[in-house]
């Protein structure tokens, strides 16, 4: 097994021992396959109006029938609230209310992965958990190893089924990601940013005079990360900026052309095209945003088709 491998199952398993070493860590598959902080409001199925029957054990969901019990939902949620507290972050409501949703909506991620890995094929073995927790243990030594079983209250199996999960997401993840081209078209674009419909349709009518497209970016573009680049964005693939309709405008232009105001929820901007490159490698940054994006929309998708029902409430007092 590789070092780097092991490692992040290391680092994996703090949520399970109740040690985050930051309060805005979420636990580890939401880290590895959504990223969500704890400030963001997760993807929320909708509540539903009927709890389970009374005499059953209590549920904080169901994910396609599967349950999720309020008990192993609390645990979670006690475990990362005692990781803020240890790291001295301010536990607020606001807080509090942000990172129940994110700690349900992460537990709900790990049903959704070990419901969809026989789908595609993903498989973990019962020696390569063994592999990661000797790892874990040769890491950590096997007093401490036991030392925080007991502290959280979990059994060796216990613990061997939430290690399983994360090597199952790490797989699924690396299926996911690999759909996603290393070389594709880019285009070179430059833009100017302004406030007004009116004083980008007086930019646009200058530029079509034939003044200077960076000068103008420079003298009056409200971005300030590439205005002092005459407005260059760089090289970029598809689905990078933060602006889809930026993004639209500039690939349907060619070397040279200029686009009418286009709207966005930034502002009003002028595209200018400089280049265009039918097969260019995607750098390191940008294969990592798209990464990101397809393991999001994967989860996305994972969410919309299946039946989860939440049972618990959200309160604040705030």
């Amino acid at each position: 097994m590789r070092r780097d491998w092991l490692t992040w199952l290391v680092l994996a398993t703090i949520l399970i021992f109740g040690g985050c070493t930051t309060a805005t860590a979420l636990p580890p598959v939401a880290v590895a396959l959504t990223e969500i902080p704890v400030t963001t409001e997760p993807t929320e199925p909708p509540l539903t109006s009927a709890p389970p029957a009374p005499t059953a054990e209590p549920l904080a969901a169901t994910v396609n029938g599967e349950p999720i019990t309020l008990a192993e939902y609390e645990r979670q949620m006690a475990n990362y609230e005692a990781a803020m507290n240890s790291a001295g972050q301010d536990a607020g409501d606001a807080v509090l209310l942000a990172a129940r949703k994110a700690v349900l909506n992460w537990m709900i991620d790990q049903v959704l992965v070990v419901q969809t890995a026989p789908e595609m094929g993903i498989t973990v073995t019962e020696a390569e958990v063994d592999e990661v927790i000797q790892g874990l243990i040769a890491d950590i030594g096997q007093a401490t190893f036991d030392k925080r079983l007991a502290t959280e209250g979990l059994t060796l199996e216990e613990m061997r089924v939430n290690l399983g999960v994360q090597l199952l997401a790490s797989r699924l993840t690396t299926e996911v990601v690999s759909q996603v081209p290393t070389q594709t078209l880019h285009v070179n674009a430059r833009h100017i940013l302004v406030a007004t419909r009116e004083e980008a349709e007086q930019l646009l009518t200058q530029i079509q005079a034939g003044a200077d497209f960076a000068t103008l970016s420079r003298n009056n573009s409200l971005d300030a990360l590439t205005r002092d680049q005459g407005g260059d964005l760089g090289y970029f693939p598809r689905n990078v900026l933060f602006a889809q309709e930026v993004e639209d405008a500039a690939f349907q232009l060619q070397p040279g052309q200029v686009s009418e105001v286009v709207a966005s929820e930034l502002g009003y901007h002028i595209i200018q095209v400089l280049d265009r490159v039918e097969d260019k490698a995607v750098s390191a940054e940008n294969l990592r945003g798209l990464k990101d994006k397809a393991s999001r929309r994967w989860l996305d998708e994972l969410h919309e088709q299946a039946d989860i029902q939440i049972f618990v409430t959200w309160e604040s007092s705030e």
